[in-house]
Parts: C-alpha cells; structure tokens; sequence
C-alpha cells in the first residue's frame, strides 16, 4: 500500500505531461525555381521595401504614409489583435487553479401579536472559500491555448494583409485621379483645337470656300468634345473621394490637394520579382494561412482530450456565525470544509464526441488546402503581373509613335484645308485620330502603372514600411521559413 502511495504522485505527473493530437508542422508545396519571366534570384525581405517612392511623386509618399497610419480597415485588425490576445489569456486561464470568495449576512426577527411572543432578532453571516483546479492530463487547455496563440499570429499577419490592401488601394486611386486629370487637359486641348478649326471653317463659309455642312460637322466634334468632360470630371472625383476615404477623412478633403495637378505616375526602376519560394515568407496571406491551420490542428488535440477522462480536484471552506439578540454568550461558530477529487468519465454521448473529433480533422484539412490554394493563387497573381509588366513598355512606346504621326498628319490636313487643297473632312478625321491615340496612351501608361503597383503587391512588399515586422509575426514568419 505505502507503495502504491509513493507512486501515485509520479503517475499523476507522468499524465499531465501527456498531450493528445498531432503537433503542427510547417505544410509544404512544390514550387517552380523562378517566375517564366524572372530569374533565379532570391527577393530576400521586401515588407519594407517602399515601392512606390520608384514613381518619384513626393503627394503619393504622403499619402501611403497617412494610410498606414489612418486607415479604418487597418485599424480593425489592429483591434482583432486585441481580441485574440484576450482569447490567448482565456485560454491558459482553464488550467490554473481557481480560487473564489463569497459573503453573506442576514438579519433575522419577527414582532408577536395578541399572544404571540416576539421572536429574537438573530444575526448571521457566513463566508465560502472555493477552490477548483482542472487537471489537464491530456494536454486538452494546452492545446487549446497552443491554437490561440496561432490565431494571435493569424491576427498579426491580417494587419500585414490589410495594410498591404491598403498600399495597392491607395496608389491605384492616386493613379486613376492622374489619368483622368490627362484626359480632361487632352479633352480640353482637343476642344481648343477643334474651335480654331470651326473657326476657320466660319470664314472659309463667308469666303464661299466651304458649306453649311461643314460648319454643322466641326460643331459637332465640338459639342462631343464638350460633353466627354464632365464625365471625366466626374471620374476623377470619385477617384479623389475613394483616396479621402481610405485615409478615414471625409471624401471631399483631399479635392483641393489633389486638383492642383501632376503628371501620370510612371515607375522609374524595375521591380524584382525573386522567386516564388519567397512569397512563403513575404505575403502575409500566406503567413495568415498558415498560421491559421496551426490554430486548426491544435483544435484536433482539444477534441481528441474530450474523449478520455478528467479529473477536477475541488474544495472549499466555510465560517460562520449566528448571534440571538438579548443573549449572552449565544454566538454559534461553525467551520464546515471539503475537499476531493471529481472525475468525469465520458461513457455514451451518442457518438457526439467522435463526430466533433472528425469535424476538427475536417477542418484541419481545409485550413491546409486553404493555404495551398492562398500560395498558389499568390503564385499566379505574380506571374500575371510580371507578364504584364514585362509587355507594358512596348505598347506605352508604340502608342507615343502612333500620338507623333496623327499630331504631324493633321497639321498637314490643316494646312492644306488652308490652303483649299482638302477638304474638312479630312482634317475632322485628323482630329479624332489624334483624340483617340491620346487617350489610348494615357490609358496605357496608367495600366503600366496599376501593372507595377499590382507586381509589387503580388510579392508581398511595403506594407511594415515605417512600422517593422511585429514580434509575434516575425516569429511565425521565421518559423514558416524554417
């Protein structure tokens, strides 16, 4: 007997070392060597690489460092970091010993009436000191707080996540407010150039050198010139308006700033893709992911505790005391205790206990296949923005050709309508040649931007400049590496 006495003790310690479930390993995917248009070489960190400041516009800079700073959507997250390391202590609270404390006191009496004596009034009080202690012998609180401890990594990385939305958010509303404020100085140099033309069609029509006819076509290309502007305007508004609001200001804040005008952004370094390996540690998607199937196969382990025994050792301690009124020495004391262990031993659920075993399994296989699907959706975005980028420059190029050879061949039909040796509708068609390829330049030269800015985002890079990796994050970002 002294024996088993002796021994009870080690058996009980060996069992709380037990923890059930599998452990979390980092998941694996095979990935190509290199992007089919980059190169072999690493990108290394890039989450505080400034990407946009390659656009040389000092207005953009300001402008992605009041988001980081500001932005509504960033500032949730933040918060949801809050919430899960609240859930981080709740969950490490359950295996802690517990201890709480009660009072009460209670004044008793009654008045007789008629014969009815009169009771004494007699006081009570009492206290109760409970302590409870869960003894987690199957790694069941453990587990559970292994997996809010990677949620918490989970709510680090969706900050990442959505500063770097914000980064991609802002610069593409800044590059919409620059293209159309191109196209309304084209719109309304083309409109100042079709009036001369009206003009001069006026006087050709006094000289007898022209007809009504082709007054009434130079006015039309005139009032269509007219009625593309507001539009634009408008367009160039809303982008304002979305740039305003993404910063948390009111949408019409920034319209003075930003009316005062630049030129399109156009990126003056190319950007360096690495390899996509690199997006394992770099995206904080994936990093999220990753993390968030960590915090599902700790849930397996929780579930799996569930269908073994626990024991909970329990006690309390109680004083009290009664006192009668016009008593002497009539004071009671008492002192009542207990203690002793409880165990639950989990015998017929139903089968309620397996099913929720199954379901975390389940779970834990999606959160798996999520993160497959999150890496090579990243994957895929990186490869449909380098192909773009890669192409961009040729089309910007021969679009600048095509602006150069409208603008000199209506010069020609302008000069020789002058000279009466042409008629108007050739310098008309000159006109909205020249019209068109400007606004498809313009419009190129904005999609070269959003191709870089996407590249950019794709890789994972800008979104802890001015901040620096979280600890909790760069430990989990260290860990996927590894």
């Amino acid at each position: 007997m002294t024996s088993i006495r002796a021994a009870a003790p080690l058996v009980m310690l060996l069992l709380s070392g037990c923890v059930l479930g599998p452990d979390h390993k980092a998941p694996e995917i095979a990935l190509p060597v290199k992007y089919a248009e980059g190169s072999t070489s690493s990108n290394g960190d890039v989450s505080q690489k400034a990407w946009w400041q390659a656009f040389n516009d000092r207005r953009l800079d300001r402008l992605m460092a009041t988001g980081l700073d500001q932005n509504l959507s960033v500032l949730q997250a933040l918060e949801r970091i809050n919430q899960a390391e609240a859930n981080v202590v709740s969950a490490g609270a359950n295996a802690l010993p517990s201890l709480t404390l009660s009072s009460q006191g209670v004044r008793t009496g009654a008045e007789g009436f008629g014969r009815t004596p009169d009771t004494p009034t007699k006081t009570q009080a009492a206290a109760a000191f409970d302590v409870s202690w869960f003894l987690d012998l199957f790694g069941r609180y453990r587990r559970s707080k292994e997996s809010a401890l990677a949620s918490l990594d989970a709510a680090y990385a969706n900050v990442d996540t959505a500063r770097l939305s914000l980064l991609s958010s802002v610069a593409g509303a800044y590059i919409d407010v620059r293209y159309f404020q191109e196209r309304i100085a084209i719109a309304q140099s083309n409109l100042k150039s079709r009036r001369e033309t009206l003009q001069l069609t006026r006087l050709q029509l006094e000289a007898g050198a022209a007809s009504r006819l082709d007054v009434v076509q130079a006015e039309g290309l005139v009032n269509s010139t007219i009625a593309d502007i507001p539009g634009l305007e408008t367009n160039f508004r809303r982008a304002a308006h979305r740039i305003a609001t993404l910063l948390g200001q009111p949408a019409s804040s920034l319209l003075a700033d930003l009316q005062r005008g630049a030129g399109q952004p156009v990126a003056r370094l190319n950007a360096k893709t690495g390899v996509p390996a690199d997006l394992i540690r770099n995206r904080p998607d994936i990093r999220g992911a990753e993390r968030a199937l960590a915090a599902a196969v700790a849930q397996i382990g929780v579930a799996e505790a569930q269908l073994y025994p626990s024991i909970s050792l329990g006690g309390s301690i109680t004083p009290s005391f009664t006192q009668v009124a016009g008593r002497s020495g009539s004071i009671a004391r008492q002192l009542t205790w207990s203690f002793g262990p409880t165990l639950n031993l989990p015998i017929f659920d139903g089968g309620q206990l397996r099913a929720n075993l199954s379901n975390t399994e389940s779970q834990a296989r999606e959160s798996y296949l999520n993160w497959k699907q999150t890496v090579l959706n990243a994957v895929e975005e990186v490869e449909n923005a380098l192909a773009a980028v890669m192409r961009d420059g040729r089309t910007v190029a021969a679009l600048r050709d095509t602006v150069r050879s409208y603008n000199e061949a209506l010069d020609l039909a302008t000069a020789s309508y002058r000279d009466g040796a042409s008629s108007l509708l050739d310098v008309l068609d000159a006109q909205r040649q020249v019209s068109a390829a400007q606004a498809s330049l313009a419009q190129a030269i904005q999609q070269q931007a959003q191709d870089y800015v996407s590249l950019n985002v794709a890789i994972g890079g800008g979104y802890a400049w001015g901040k620096g990796p979280t600890l909790v994050a760069a430990a989990a970002k260290s860990g996927a590496a590894r």
